[in-house]
């Protein structure tokens, strides 16, 4: 089993940044130009990259859409794009400028079935629900609210809507290069029989051979790598390579 690689760019600022367990207070700048770093991750040989608008998702706008669509217009990848998503009218943005997926987080949770409308409007392989959880229960508006609703139970509702792809955050282990939550990936899974995408903590290869295991009997299709190419804890052509090993 292989497994798709999703180099990922926080956006702050303008920058590409990486916060501690979503914590805005705890941030580190690793670049100063989002299209830069992106360009890097092409050469590199990334098919996928996974970009982030933290001011976005905070602020409930779209803040750094030009970076993203520069990167969806000029380099070889396909970007699916998070945060600062709020109205159908920003998802058909996105799309109409070449991006290949828009991530809807805060939203599915506050509005879930006017979100299951976008999944018909758009079509279930242009939309990812976001599911960031801390200790089961999913949180928005850029973590910085928890609500009163599981992930297995957003997770169930969209896929009963026709959701086909999710990426699932384990704020505890985000940022924080101590292993991804495998055990709450392959739970998800199993609930919803769609595909997972591991977002949250990956530190080694071993994280991502990790991965690769449990998509052997989940349906878990791909990894989010972020602060560990940052600190050079490997490099992404040797992610990449990991992922392709069967």
């Amino acid at each position: 089993m292989t497994i798709e690689i999703y180099p990922a760019i926080d956006m702050r600022g303008g920058k590409c940044v990486r916060l501690f367990k979503g914590d805005y207070e705890q941030e580190t700048i690793y670049g100063d130009s989002p299209f830069e770093m992106a360009k890097q991750f092409a050469e590199a040989g990334a098919t996928y990259i996974h970009m982030v608008d933290l001011d976005g998702a905070k602020d409930g706008q779209r803040v750094h859409a030009e970076e993203v669509i520069r990167v969806a217009k000029e380099l070889p990848m396909q970007v699916q794009i998070g945060g600062g998503i709020r109205d159908e009218a920003d998802v058909a943005y996105y799309l109409a400028h070449g991006v290949a997926r828009v991530i809807i987080g805060s939203l599915a949770i506050r509005e879930p079935e006017r979100v299951a409308k976008m999944i018909q409007t758009f079509g279930a392989d242009r939309i990812v629900i976001g599911l960031d959880a801390k200790d089961g229960m999913v949180a928005t508006h850029g973590w910085l609210e928890t609500s009163n609703k599981t992930a297995i139970e957003m997770g169930q509702y969209f896929a009963q809507q026709g959701a086909k792809h999710f990426i699932f955050t384990d704020i505890a282990t985000d940022g924080t290069l101590q292993g991804p939550n495998i055990a709450a990936n392959i739970a998800l899974a199993e609930a919803t029989n769609a595909s997972i995408i591991v977002s949250g903590g990956i530190s080694s290869l071993a994280d991502i051979t990790a991965v690769k295991e449990a998509a052997n009997h989940a349906t878990v299709s791909g990894v989010i790598i972020g602060k560990a190419l940052y600190a050079n804890r490997f490099t992404l052509k040797a992610a990449l390579e990991e992922a392709q090993t069967c």
